[in-house]
């Protein structure tokens, strides 16, 4: 598996995960909750491995 995020992007989905997680846990509750944690989670994890699914699907790739 190739990494295909650049070191920006990587930064960018971890801190728009860590928000997305932060209002799922203080302000959405039931099925809206349940979304934040997924979509935050999912923000967090490609940060950390460099790999997006969707990405790859698409074509894109924002590591030069």
């Amino acid at each position: 598996m190739q990494k295909n995020e650049s070191t920006i992007d990587r930064l960018i989905r971890a801190i728009v995960g860590i928000v997305v997680l932060y209002f799922a846990y203080s302000s959405l509750s039931g099925v809206a909750g349940a979304i934040g944690y997924i979509v935050g989670i999912a923000l967090l994890v490609t940060a950390a491995i460099g790999y997006c699914h969707l990405y790859k699907i698409l074509g894109i790739s924002t590591k030069k």
